[in-house]
């Protein structure tokens, strides 16, 4: 524990870089009458272990991060600061 206390941005990366991925999601939305496509980044922590995503929900909440469980085993960070501010300690995948 005091690890993710001391680097949480770093253990983060080995989390989303093992478990993770970040995608482009996207949506429709009707506006004037037409119908829009909307794109946005975000990355997805999937994990069957409670207590592995317990580490993760509290990291993200270390470095301030918003974040949801977007189903029992995963976690989704979607809001455009907090993907881009784990942008900034995940990178990209190598």
């Amino acid at each position: 524990m005091a690890i993710v206390d001391q680097h949480p941005g770093r253990f983060l990366r080995g989390l989303f870089h093992s478990d993770g991925c970040r995608v482009t999601n996207w949506t429709e939305k009707m506006v004037a009458g037409e119908r829009k496509r909307y794109e946005y980044p975000r990355y997805f922590f999937s994990n069957r272990s409670e207590d592995i995503l317990r580490l993760c929900e509290w990291a993200l909440d270390l470095l301030g991060i918003e974040h949801r469980r977007s189903n029992v085993w995963n976690v989704s960070v979607a809001r455009r600061a907090s993907v881009a501010a784990l942008d900034a300690h995940v990178g990209p995948k190598g």
